[in-house]
Parts: structure tokens; sequence; C-alpha cells
């Protein structure tokens, strides 16, 4: 038994060290889901400026696209006044302004890419957040009651088998006496009623008996005084 003690004490002593020196489950669990947070914060604020980008990107496409159109009309004003070196010039700053146009178009449907797969990223993150705080709430949950169990094994192994056992059947064997004394004092009152009342009976079966001899003297008396008598 002894032998047993030690292990135990022992078993407890690694299981203390190893739940101060490892991680607090809540403080851990805590800090996930703030740190994906900080993250869905951060991604938030890429897909608004990505979304930001792309519509300054369509403002500038449109606006290369409305210039190109502003110098086709230079164009076909120069022309119809017979100036045709002019409308040439206005020509080619025309399709200066439709290159330009055409690659910002192909920058928007890039950019569009970009902004579907960050949103994408964004959704699949707040999925992963709110799946997080749940399994946090249910870890945590664990892990207090894990604790609360080690706690109290802990303070149930402090008291032996054997120590409980004797303190029970010194509980028992108290009992017992009490009982035992109780029974006795009870037996002894009844035990003094009842010799009381065969005092007093035998005390009445005195009374008659003496009255009785009485009885027969006072008999006999009489009987003698009657026989000393004369005839009459």
């Amino acid at each position: 038994m002894e032998l047993i003690k030690r292990i135990v004490r022992v078993i407890n002593a690694n299981l203390n060290s190893f739940l101060d020196s490892s991680e607090d489950p809540e403080k851990v669990l805590e800090q996930t889901v703030i740190e994906m947070q900080e993250n869905l914060v951060l991604l938030r604020q890429g897909v608004a400026q990505a979304i930001a980008t792309q519509k300054r990107t369509e403002r500038q496409a449109a606006s290369a696209q409305s210039t190109a159109e502003e110098w086709y009309r230079r164009a076909q004003l120069a022309l119809n006044q017979g100036n045709e070196p002019l409308a040439r010039e206005a020509l080619n700053k025309r399709h200066a302004y439709l290159e330009t146009a055409t690659a910002l178009n192909n920058q928007i449907q890039q950019q569009n890419q970009v902004v579907v797969k960050l949103k994408q990223d964004m959704r699949t993150l707040e999925l992963k957040i709110a799946e997080a705080k749940t399994k946090k709430d249910m870890y945590i949950a664990r892990a207090r009651a894990a604790q609360a169990s080690y706690k109290l094994q802990d303070m149930l192994s402090e008291v032996s088998a054997t120590s409980s056992l004797s303190a029970f059947e010194r509980m028992e064997e108290k009992v017992w006496q009490l009982e035992a004394q109780s029974e006795a004092v009870a037996q002894l009152g009844s035990d003094d009623l009842e010799k009381r009342f065969a005092s007093l009976e035998a005390a009445k079966d005195v009374d008659s008996e003496l009255a009785a001899m009485k009885s027969q003297i006072l008999e006999g008396a009489e009987n003698r005084q009657q026989q000393q008598l004369p005839p009459s």
C-alpha cells in the first residue's frame, strides 16, 4: 500500500509539472481566434483596396475610350475641312488612346479575377472563424471539465482507501456502542420499574398474610375464652 502511495505521488507530481509547463488551452484558443480575426480584417482591407483599384482602372479605361472617340471626331472635322495631315495626326492620337483603353480593360479583367478570389478567401475565412469559435467554446468547456476532474481525482487520491475504510469502521463501532448504551439504559430503567412493582406486590402479599395471621389469632383467643366460661 505504501508503494502505491509513492507511485501515485510521483504521477501527480509529473502531471502537476506538465500542467504548469504546458500552454493554457483557453489562452491558446482565444489567441488563435484573435489572430484569425485580425487576418480577416487585413483580408477585407485587401478586398476593398482591390475593388477600389479596379474601379479606378475602369474609370481610366472609360476615359481613354472617351478621349479616343473625341480624337476620332476631330479627325472627321479636319478631314471635312480638307486638312488630311491634321486628320491623320488626330487618328494617330485616337489609336494611342484605344491601345490604352484596351490595356486597361485587360487589367480590369485580371483585377476582377483577383477580387473574386479575395472575396472567396474572405468568405472561407469567415466560415473558418465561425467554426473556430464553436470549437473554441467546446474545447474550452472540455478543458475546464478535464481540469476539474483532475483536481477532484487528485483530491480524492490524497485520501487512501484504507484510511477511508478505517474511518467508516470506527464510525460503525461508535454507532454500535451508542446503540448498546441506549439499550442498556433502557433495560436498567425497565428493570428498576419492574422491581418497584414487584416490591409493591410483595408488600401487598405480606400485608394480606399478616392480616390473615391476626385474624387466626383473634379467632383462637375467642375460642379459648368461650371454653373457659362455665355453662349457664
